[in-house]
């Protein structure tokens, strides 16, 4: 979509990234380092002063503590992270449960490594886990449950209650549990972050993944992070050395040097959020309507009263028509599961969130 989008010259709301600048102070950090013996390689870990920064903002954020040596694993990106994890523990024949709609990095891994994937799919429009049904997915294969808060593309969000579900049906098991939460520190409505890593019975078989190309509008630096356990970290971390190493070196140091002077992070949820009303607020001049969007940077819509298209023909009439990009959210599907609804990023700027608007009215 955001080829398509490139051709006719569209308003790419389609895929995840910003298309406004991270943090001068950010910027001139990472000049800085580039000049301060960074050339070679950074440890295979990861810094050590970033993965102490990691921990202490772990901590600030989510009342977790961490032990940055042991349990904080930089990584290329969130995507790197969740691939070591599935190569780490996955063996040809076991099984992996992934919750649909989702990121669609998640199933390659597992049929890289010859892995299964067990789908469990949520349904429209409340994109919420009958943890009853979640239940009869688990076999005595299941090696991985993957979950992902705020969900990428639903925007819903696992609570308290979920992570007791989850814990009460992995206790006696030695599933492990790799959560996707990328979007973790963008939250509205006065809703909590729920992490199984608060969890005292899922803490020791999480593996918590996030991305500093989300929290600090950064995504083509490719730095993102793990956290996890010793004993899983050790695993980790040999798929990490044999896939690319290490991270880059400058691009660390300035990130571990801006989070010593910064609390950016915090505000982010109240940063997102005001752009998520920003855009409903536009589109409510569109025949398109939206879905609750409790957390991430995208928006769903539904167009099922303007068209009987399948989402993919209606995002390509969208861009070559009306000059506005979206996701089909049956491709977020294994098996292209189509409800009519479309995924939108509002993590632009305003001025670009008014005129897709104003496009789209036109609909």
């Amino acid at each position: 979509m955001s080829g398509l989008s490139s051709q006719y010259g569209a308003i790419n709301l389609s895929q995840g990234f910003p298309n406004f600048e991270p943090s001068a102070t950010l910027t001139d950090f990472a000049i800085e380092s580039l000049s301060e013996s960074t050339n070679q390689y950074a440890p295979m870990p990861g810094l050590l002063e970033l993965r102490e920064q990691i921990a202490a903002m772990t901590a600030r954020s989510f009342s977790v503590s961490l032990n940055p040596e042991t349990e904080v694993t930089v990584g290329c990106g969130a995507t790197e992270m969740i691939f070591d994890t599935i190569a780490a523990f996955v063996w040809p024949g076991d099984e992996v449960i992934i919750i649909e709609p989702g990121y669609d990095c998640y199933r390659p891994a597992i049929d890289a490594v010859g892995g299964k994937a067990i789908v469990y799919k949520m349904a429209a429009p409340d994109f919420k886990i009958n943890w009853d049904e979640f239940a009869n997915h688990i076999s005595t294969k299941t090696r991985i449950i993957c979950i992902s808060s705020p969900n990428n593309p639903t925007g819903t969000l696992m609570l308290t209650d979920d992570m007791e579900h989850l814990y009460s049906l992995v206790k006696d098991t030695d599933i492990i549990i790799l959560s996707d939460e990328v979007y973790g520190y963008m939250v509205y409505d006065d809703n909590k972050h729920t992490t199984p890593l608060q969890h005292p019975g899922l803490r020791e078989r999480t593996v918590a993944v996030y991305s500093f190309g989300k929290t600090l509008h950064i995504t083509g630096w490719r730095v993102g992070y793990a956290i996890a356990p010793q004993y899983l970290t050790v695993e980790i971390r040999k798929a990490h050395q044999n896939a690319v190493f290490s991270v880059s070196h400058p691009l660390q140091r300035a990130i571990a040097r801006y989070l010593k002077t910064t609390n950016e992070y915090i505000e982010l949820s109240a940063f997102y959020q005001r752009k998520r009303n920003t855009f409903i607020e536009v589109m409510k001049h569109t025949r398109l309507n939206p879905l609750p969007c409790a957390g991430s940077y995208f928006q769903l819509y539904d167009y099922s009263t303007i068209s009987n298209d399948n989402d993919l023909s209606f995002c390509e009439r969208l861009v070559k028509d009306f000059g506005v990009a979206a996701i089909p959210v049956s491709h977020l599907y294994s098996d292209f599961h189509d409800d009519k609804l479309i995924r939108f990023c509002f993590a632009k700027t305003d001025d670009l969130l008014f005129e897709a608007g104003k496009r789209l009215s036109k609909l």
